[in-house]
């Protein structure tokens, strides 16, 4: 339980970070490197999801399997 609220705080640190970037480079005139900070930083967001993700279905594996 305590690892899916920290999941969720890193996931809502993460985008905190990449709007305050977004922002500064949109406002520096670079809107091509604010959109890649962007797209990284949603591309490291899917990579945590997917890994949680492939825990839940390792769980229901094993309830379905009665493997340990």
């Amino acid at each position: 339980m305590l690892g899916d609220a920290y999941i969720l705080f890193q996931i809502a640190g993460i985008g905190i970070v990449v709007a305050m970037i977004h922002t500064v480079l949109k406002q520096m005139g670079k809107e091509d490197i604010a959109h890649w900070a962007t797209l990284v930083g949603f591309i490291l967001v899917l990579f945590i999801v997917m890994n949680g993700l492939q825990d839940l279905f390792q769980q229901i594996k094993s309830v379905f399997l009665f493997q340990g």
